[in-house]
């Protein structure tokens, strides 16, 4: 029974599965552009193909010649190498039986003749002695032996001592090394291209000269190359600096020479000294610019692809246009859905025609119940339909105005809202006017906002409009006053000058334009940081009112963008006026505790002075009985004098201390140092140290630097600090033992204060209470019967006033009181210069005028 046989049928693959439900999911537009970009990459793969076979069989044929090249020159360099390298042995050899024989000059000419007939590139054959003096020498050109009776001061082919010659250098090489040395190419006495090859003859390991061969490179290059390679490849010799020096092919004259497209460099071994063999060819090969087949191939290529992209040109326009279709319906379609205003449509006739999503949203009605309707719409209120049929009437003649119109609309619920409604004619696509297109915003919102925006203004004006300050504003650009207060106004008046008065005290005064400036100077200034800087607060003097300002001033945007400058400014005359008045008191203060320093001191002041004048009066006496009696000479009355003068000029420097310390005068800083400060202080203290027999010690530190102070204030804060330590060492009746002060000036660095002087007085009294502790520097708080409490509050003042500090505490053995320190510091700039020259420490004044104190 015969089968009917049914065709095969093969499974599609899954990647044809794949493919295939892939193009289906494509838009027609894109299955349009995939069916003509296949065929355009297509065209350019295939001459991509053709390309590339056409430079694949280039290269190769490039790789063959250059690989013929290698070769060639590896022969040629192998040959010369071979060559030297046995010239070279036989040449030790010779070496070696000039030392070891002893040969003659025939002889060794003999040698030397044979050896030059059998090699022609060698055209000297010379030998040299230890001296460099030539013993013997033979040349290819004259065949005249020399014996060395000649000078060979001028041929650049024998080595001499002092010239700087390849030979020379050479020669020393192979002394030094002991070793067959070549020398790099130069030029013989003939012009010829040479280079030697020295041979160092060693007798009993001593030097005893050197065997020079001398080689033509243009004999090496035509006898040791292979003919075979000359007529295919240029060969050539090249110097240590690339220079050509023989060539297997010489250009014609006047004529450029071709340069070769493949090259190949070997060195010239085995010397080593600087020759390079170069081995030149040329390619054979079209390019593929001068190949016909390959330009037809890309004619025909760019035709076809010029045809399919002048079919995928006309098919992209088509789908753009059809892109850009659909685009602008869905943005219509997006723009009615999405926006927030009411579209309202109608006809020459006033129906509604179309009403957009938030049109229906706004008023709450449905597009069904709007489309088709004729006036009086269902939105309007009905306490205005007169008047929103007047407005219509008005909207359909063309009448509507610009700005909008505000209206009343009433939703379904029966709310009502405030609107805007503008309007403008629907054009269809032939130009014609079919009707008129009403947009309407909800401004209900705004309008309140608007409304409070207002009140806050009135609010706002009221309140600045009522300060005692003047506040002003003032545009940067063009110097218009833009706001003024009624405190301004009446200070100031109504112009921008006393705005210009306030601003320009400082450095943040405003930018006042030229009269002749035509551009706006200040276009590129930086808004935002000007307005992100806070207010600088500083106190303006005005001449004209006689009367201070604080001054803050600020930038800030003006409503209409503009930069404007606002300054406040407040009135503290008064407030200057009590500050100065204190500033008088604490001035009289001041020398109040000094002159009361000085009352306190009065008893040990006259003490002091009575022994100068009680000694003057001594003098004096002594010296009227001894000249009335005439038992005094000369000599004697000059010394009596002498030691008056000196008690009567003692006397008035403590009266010039006094008075100098006591004098009234404004505070003045000025440059001073710690060490004459110091002295001043102790030397006014030394008279109360005295009478309460209290011994002091003072230790300044070297080189310090400069202080900016007031001395004089400085000198009354140490007076007080030792007169306060002398009395409380008296006052609780201490041994002898602890009756010492202790004054130390050093230099101190800490993180708060940085760099500082500290001046401490250190006694060794009773110390303090807690709690006086606590009030010490209280304004009249003391612990004396008598004191008025104004000194340590002074000191305290006057050590603030310089930026520095002060501070008591007292000092503990265990658990009890061994005395009291007080210290204060003064700032110093640590970098500027210290004090030229170490200075001795302070003498102890109270010890060195108290013969009965001890220092310690």
């Amino acid at each position: 029974m015969a089968l009917a046989r049914e065709p095969l049928k093969t499974s599609p693959s899954r990647l044809q599965r794949l493919f295939g439900r892939w193009w289906r999911q494509q838009s027609p537009a894109r299955q349009d552009r995939f069916a003509t970009i296949g065929p355009l990459v297509s065209v350019l793969m295939f001459l991509a193909a053709i390309t590339a076979a056409f430079w694949y069989l280039r290269s190769e044929e490039i790789d063959r010649a250059t690989d013929a090249l290698r070769r060639d020159t590896e022969v040629a360099q192998q040959q010369i190498r071979l060559h030297l390298i046995e010239n070279q042995e036989q040449l030790v050899r010779i070496a070696r039986e000039l030392v070891t024989k002893d040969i003659d000059t025939a002889e060794f000419l003999g040698q030397a003749g044979a050896f030059q007939r059998e090699r022609p590139e060698v055209r000297h054959f010379t030998w040299v002695n230890a001296q460099r003096r030539v013993r013997a020498s033979q040349a290819v050109l004259s065949f005249h032996p020399e014996d060395g009776s000649g000078t060979n001061t001028a041929d650049p082919s024998l080595p001499a001592e002092g010239r700087r010659s390849e030979a020379e250098y050479t020669f020393i090489a192979a002394r030094d090394t002991r070793q067959p040395v070549y020398s790099r190419p130069f030029t013989d006495a003939s012009g010829l291209s040479v280079f030697q090859v020295q041979i160092p003859l060693i007798d009993r390991s001593n030097f005893a000269g050197t065997l020079i061969v001398e080689y033509s490179v243009e004999a090496l290059v035509r006898f040791f190359v292979p003919t075979e390679v000359t007529r295919r490849h240029l060969v050539s010799v090249l110097g240590p600096d690339n220079r050509v020096l023989v060539s297997t092919v010489s250009s014609m004259p006047g004529q450029p020479a071709t340069p070769p497209s493949l090259q190949y460099d070997l060195p010239l071994a085995p010397m080593s000294n600087g020759l390079t063999l170069r081995g030149q060819g040329y390619r054979t090969s079209i390019g593929l610019i001068g190949n016909t087949l390959f330009w037809m191939v890309v004619a025909l290529s760019v035709l076809t692809v010029w045809m399919l992209l002048g079919t995928w040109r006309h098919m992209r326009r088509r789908s753009q246009i059809q892109h850009a279709l659909v685009q602008e319906t869905n943005f219509r379609r997006a723009m009615e859905n999405s926006m927030l205003t009411g579209m309202r449509a109608m006809d020459k006739d006033g129906r509604v025609t179309y009403v957009n999503p938030a049109f229906c949203a706004m008023t709450g009605f449905a597009e069904a119940d709007l489309i088709g309707r004729y006036p009086p719409f269902p939105y309007w209120p009905p306490d205005r339909i007169e008047e929103n049929t007047r407005l219509l009437q008005q909207e359909l003649q063309g009448r509507s105005p610009v700005g909008g119109i505000e209206v009343k609309v009433m939703r379904k619920d029966g709310s009502l809202f405030d609107a805007r409604m503008y309007v403008s004619p629907l054009i269809d696509p032939k130009g014609q006017q079919t009707g008129w297109m009403t947009s309407i915003t909800n401004i209900t919102e705004a309008k309140r906002i608007r409304d409070q925006l207002s009140a806050s203004h009135e609010r706002f004006t009221t309140v600045l409009e009522g300060l005692d300050a003047a506040v002003s504003v003032l545009s940067v650009q063009h110097s218009e006053l833009l706001f003024a207060n009624r405190s301004y106004r009446l200070w100031f008046g109504v112009d921008a000058r006393g705005h210009a008065i306030l601003a320009n005290s400082s450095n943040g005064a405003p930018y006042l334009p030229e009269p002749d400036e035509e551009v706006d100077g200040l276009s590129g200034l930086p808004t935002q940081p000007l307005t992100e800087t806070g207010a600088q607060p500083r106190e303006v003097f005005v001449e004209s009112l006689q009367m201070w300002f604080d001054v803050r001033a600020r930038y800030l945007q003006w409503t209409d963008g503009r930069l404007a400058q606002m300054l406040i400014a407040t009135d503290i005359t008064a407030r200057r006026r009590v500050e100065e008045q204190a500033q008088q008191q604490a001035e009289k203060a001041q020398v109040t505790s000094r002159l009361i320093t000085m009352g306190e001191m009065a008893s040990s002041v006259a003490h002091e002075l009575n022994q100068p004048l009680t000694a003057i009066n001594n003098y004096c006496n002594g010296m009227v009985s001894r000249v009335r009696a005439g038992s005094i000479g000369t000599d004697d009355l000059i010394a009596a004098l002498q030691k008056t003068g000196r008690q009567a000029e003692r006397a008035g420097q403590i009266i010039h201390r006094i008075r100098s310390f006591v004098k009234r005068s404004e505070p003045q800083r000025q440059p001073a140092h710690a060490r004459d400060i110091v002295e001043d202080a102790v030397e006014l203290a030394g008279i109360e140290l005295r009478r309460r027999k209290v011994n002091i010690h003072t230790y300044v530190a070297q080189r310090l630097p400069m202080l900016n102070v007031d001395p004089i204030l400085i000198e009354q804060v140490l007076l007080n600090l030792l007169k306060n330590a002398a009395e409380a060492i008296d006052s609780a009746k201490m041994q002898n033992s602890r009756r010492h002060i202790e004054l130390r000036v050093v230099p101190r660095h800490t993180p708060e204060e940085g760099g500082v002087i500290e001046f401490s007085v250190t006694d060794m009294g009773p110390g303090m209470k807690e709690d006086v502790l606590a009030r010490l520097y209280e304004a009249f708080f003391s612990t004396k019967a008598e004191g008025m409490g104004i000194g340590l509050s002074l000191c305290r003042s006057i050590v603030e006033s310089h930026r520095g500090r002060i501070r008591a505490q007292n000092l503990y053995n265990g658990g009890s009181v061994t005395g009291c320190r007080f210290a204060f510091t003064l700032p110093v700039d640590l970098s500027q210069r210290a004090e030229a020259h170490p200075v001795p420490d302070v003498p102890d004044v109270a010890a060195a005028s108290n013969p009965n104190a001890s220092a310690s």
